[in-house]
């Protein structure tokens, strides 16, 4: 497998200090920053809007991936290019017309991504993949940051390795939520290419170690 790419999520950062945050990610080696943006009504929680994106984007030239845990994704995709996010990625429960959003964010010239949570499974996302550039797999249910991974959502994992190998789909595989130094070996062996780690990342004392641990390097 190619070099896993390891993206810490701002959602477990102090909020006093994002822009450090992201300077903080930057200096570990990570490869890209995760924004968790939920609106507290798709997800019970409610944490930032696209101005983070914006205030922190000269903080660093890592990539940033915005995941949008919104209902109507539609309605703040062109918000979030125009931030500075380099992937936006929108729930396939969030909206009938996917395809069309998929589309959009692409003629907006970013990568486009699509999460499902725990309970969705992989054939409801057949229609859209070959428009895909991620595909994000919730390993908890969404909302709050800190749970512990759902084994059996890394099968998933497994079988849209299946799919792309098969279709030769270039879509990378990614999986949030419970990741951590105990679960990465889990995570490697599905075949998995971005892990997103929130709290594990920031509640450690040695960051790129941290992240090393991650790529099992």
């Amino acid at each position: 497998m190619a070099h896993l790419l390891v993206a810490p999520s701002l959602l477990s950062a102090d909020f006093s200090a994002p822009g450090e945050a992201v300077r903080a990610i930057d200096a570990s080696g990570a490869d890209w920053v995760h924004f968790d943006v939920m609106d507290g009504s798709f997800v019970p929680n409610i944490t930032f809007g696209h101005k983070l994106v914006a205030d922190t984007r000269p903080f660093s030239p890592l990539p940033f991936d915005a995941h949008l845990m919104t209902e109507h994704p539609d309605r703040h995709i062109t918000d979030f290019a125009c931030a500075g996010a380099d992937l936006i990625t929108v729930h396939l429960e969030a909206a009938v017309h996917i395809h069309r959003i998929l589309t959009a964010i692409h003629d907006l010239g970013k990568k486009a991504g699509i999460a499902i949570v725990p309970s969705t499974p992989v054939s409801a996302l057949t229609e859209v993949l070959s428009v895909t550039d991620l595909v994000l797999v919730m390993t908890v249910n969404p909302g709050f940051g800190g749970q512990k991974l759902i084994p059996a959502t890394l099968d998933k994992a497994r079988a849209l390795c299946s799919i792309r190998k098969e279709k030769n789909y270039p879509f990378l595989i990614s999986v949030d939520g419970g990741i951590n130094e105990e679960t990465a070996p889990l995570v490697r062996e599905a075949g998995v290419d971005v892990v997103v780690t929130g709290s594990a990342f920031f509640t450690t004392a040695d960051q790129a170690r941290f992240v090393r641990t991650m790529r099992g390097t």
